[in-house]
């Protein structure tokens, strides 16, 4: 059994994806810090110096706090501009994800495109090519 759950985990493809969510994870800390360190507080200087991530309404009269840290510790809050931020990083991964793929798919059809090379003739194919060119050279002298 263990043998078995080796060879499976060595396949390509499991090897394949193991790489690809490595990636994929560290990929996703670079967007999160894209938004939150980059692309939000440009929409929030331009809604007006706005800090997007301290949106919040309260959901208990406990919360009084205008800091979202500060009011999840005194009770549950609905975080909406926390909410609004992995939005925004989700469709900026989901729109650098469709250049990639589309990219790829272009790479793609263009080696498709190709005409692909005629085969090379084998050594005996070669051997016949010269037999029948002697043949003829033969018969006109």
């Amino acid at each position: 059994m263990l043998k078995d759950f080796r060879d499976f985990a060595m396949k390509g493809n499991v090897v394949d994806l193991a790489v690809a969510v490595i990636i994929g994870a560290a990929f996703g800390a670079i967007v999160t810090s894209l938004v939150g360190d980059v692309i939000m507080p440009i929409v929030g200087s331009i809604a007006g110096g706005l800090d997007f991530s301290n949106y919040f309404v309260g959901l208990s009269k406990k919360v009084t706090e205008t800091n979202l840290a500060d009011a999840r510790k005194q009770g549950a809050v609905l975080a909406y501009g926390n909410f609004l931020t992995l939005v925004i990083n989700f469709l900026i991964v989901a729109f650098v994800l469709f250049i990639v793929i589309r990219a790829m798919s272009m790479l793609k059809r263009k080696e498709q495109a190709k005409p692909a090379e005629p085969p090379k003739p084998t050594r005996e194919e070669e051997l016949l090519t010269e037999i029948r060119d002697l043949l003829k050279k033969a018969k006109k002298a």
